[in-house]
């Protein structure tokens, strides 16, 4: 996975634990993640140990979107299964690799239009400012995106959109100066739900609470509280705890596949997500 001091993949860890403690008789489970989500170098050199441990099958959340692409191709050649999960590798960096791996994780664009067209219809103003994730990352990509053809359908004007690296403090940073900068804004979409916290600092420390809308990606624990209080106005869940799960079971249905002899490709399968707001939060 990708940095495990975001509780979004911690609870996606928890629910692989979980899956596989109802499920060990059928498989053994290995799990990593990289302390950084910039630290791409790390995760390759986690892909290679695992080769290197004799694993069946990876499912993984990459951290970057072209640059893990070289050494799954060598995870493939070696025998290794190989999910990609959350963030889509890139497809054409895989054609030029000469693999195919299938994707198994939500639609990351639809996601993003969903939270910007509930921010649009609760707007408070028509200047907004968009935080984005990594910029090599295609699930960043798509959200952004999202986004943008929320603002664009509303008529919105998107008058900042830098990238924050999916980090709180950075993202705390980067709003803090587009505030200072933009004092129009009324909104600010942020990619995922640790820079959606940050972007809540930096409204409070702007002295804006209350003024400025912020909505996020991802449904973290914060993230519904912040929802509660008032701090935020709309996330996705992307099922982050059932997320390594799909990908595991698309795993050992291949693995088992090869073990018959029939060794049937696994198809890209599109997982659900959906918009969380304090109507749906106050719901029994």
């Amino acid at each position: 996975m990708k940095s495990l001091a975001n509780e979004f993949f911690s609870t996606m860890a928890k629910g692989a634990e979980s899956h596989q403690s109802e499920n060990s008789d059928q498989y053994d489970l290995v799990v990593n993640g990289i302390k950084d989500e910039r630290d791409v170098s790390r995760q390759v050199a986690l892909v290679e140990e695992m080769v290197a441990s004799g694993v069946d099958a990876i499912v993984i959340a990459p951290a970057d979107s072209k640059v893990l692409v070289p050494a799954l191709r060598r995870a493939i050649e070696a025998g290794v299964i190989v999910v990609n999960i959350d963030n889509r590798l890139d497809v054409e960096v895989l054609k030029q690799e000469g693999v195919s791996i299938p994707f198994v994780g939500p639609d990351n664009m639809a996601g993003a239009k969903k939270v910007g067209d509930h921010l649009a219809a609760n707007r408070k103003g028509d200047k907004v400012a968009i935080l984005e994730g990594i910029r090599t990352s295609y699930n960043a990509q798509q959200r952004l995106k999202g986004f943008e053809a929320a603002m664009q359908e509303a008529g919105m004007e998107i008058v900042s959109s830098q990238s924050a690296d999916w980090e709180m403090s950075r993202a705390n940073t980067v709003a803090s100066s587009m505030l200072s900068e933009h004092p129009e804004i009324s909104g600010i979409l942020a990619a995922n739900d640790s820079m959606a916290l940050g972007a809540i600092a930096a409204v409070k420390g702007a002295g804006r609470a209350g003024e400025v809308q912020i909505v996020g990606f991802d449904n973290i624990s914060a993230i519904r509280q912040a929802i509660e209080d008032g701090k935020v106005l709309a996330t996705a869940d992307q099922h982050g705890d059932q997320l390594a799960v799909f990908g595991i079971e698309a795993a050992l249905e291949q693995i088992q596949s090869q073990a018959s002899g029939s060794d049937v490709s696994i198809e890209d399968v599109e997982t659900p997500v959906d918009l969380i707001t304090a109507e749906i939060l106050s719901q029994p």
